[in-house]
């Protein structure tokens, strides 16, 4: 201990001239900085005079301005950078689905598909706008499975969607009329998509065919079918068993203008490439 004790003192002892160095430093920087101060306290003091002159009713109110501005601009900022880029194919099974997103990707139809099993799920900029200068914003596009029992699937991507092409073959609709409406019903009735009311558009597919439906067709063999769904499941319950919401305006005849969000529809070719009104509405739910 007494070892210890000396080479402490010793210690001390070679670090006082250190101490007094800093101490002369310090010193001399205090010199330094003072016409800065000195500087600083003029230019500060016409401003605490001008800010003491304000009545300070008038002072909280630019300061709460300030404030909410402030907000405001962060808030926008914050919703632009998370604006989801995604876009959801569905339909059912055969409906050329995924014709249509090889067609939106590459510009090529693969030579028709098989049915798929999983998902189709890539980002990239639409085919169509390769050749345009600026800067593209890629859209995250999402070709869910329309098997009956692969459908959970699309409750993966409903909740990020920026809106949703709801696929029908045009030439066998008649047959399907029923099974499509079921399907559409599920979806317009979800609470993932009304609650953000995420925009469908109905696409007409395979509308090049001699044999195929027209829009205004199918709009309208929709429209009754759900009619239909929508009386039928109302008599089972006041609300959907497996929907939190319903559709229509009770005491009307249903129309696709009464849903909360916006239900367009149009007429299509994935095998011809005609999709240029399925590229415009992903473009305005995904802004370049």
């Amino acid at each position: 201990m007494e070892q210890w004790k000396e080479q402490l003192e010793q210690l001390k002892i070679q670090l006082e001239p250190w101490k007094n160095q800093a101490k002369e430093q310090l010193e001399q920087l205090k010199i330094q900085l003072e016409p800065w101060k000195n500087q600083v306290e003029q230019w500060l003091h016409p401003a605490i005079e001008y800010l003491n002159e304000i009545p300070p009713i008038q002072l909280y109110a630019a300061i709460a301005v300030l404030l909410v501005t402030t907000l405001v601009l962060f808030s926008v900022r914050l919703f632009r950078r998370t604006k989801s880029n995604t876009i959801v194919l569905t339909g059912l099974s055969g409906s050329g689905k995924s014709v249509l997103y090889y067609v939106l990707r590459d510009g090529s139809s693969h030579q028709g598909t098989v049915t798929s099993m999983e998902p189709n799920e890539g980002t990239f900029v639409l085919n169509s706008e390769n050749n345009k200068k600026g800067k593209i914003k890629p859209v995250h596009l999402v070709d869910v499975p329309g098997h009956s029992r692969l459908r959970p699937k699309l409750d993966d991507f409903l909740p990020q969607a920026a809106g949703i092409v709801f696929v029908v073959d045009a030439v066998e609709f008649l047959p399907n009329c029923s099974s499509v409406s079921e399907y559409l019903y599920d979806i317009l009735t979800r609470a993932s998509v009304v609650k953000k009311k995420i925009p469908v558009l109905i696409c007409c597919n395979k509308s090049d065919k001699v044999t195929a439906h027209t829009k205004d067709f199918i709009r309208k063999q929709l429209e009754k079918e759900i009619e239909k769904l929508r009386a039928s499941r109302s008599a089972i319950s006041a609300a959907d068993i497996s929907n939190d919401f319903t559709l229509g305006v009770p005491g009307e005849v249903f129309a696709f203008s009464q849903c909360r969000n916006a239900v367009t529809i149009v007429e299509a070719s994935g095998l011809k490439g005609e999709i240029a009104e399925v590229e415009q509405f992903i473009r305005e739910r995904v802004k370049p």
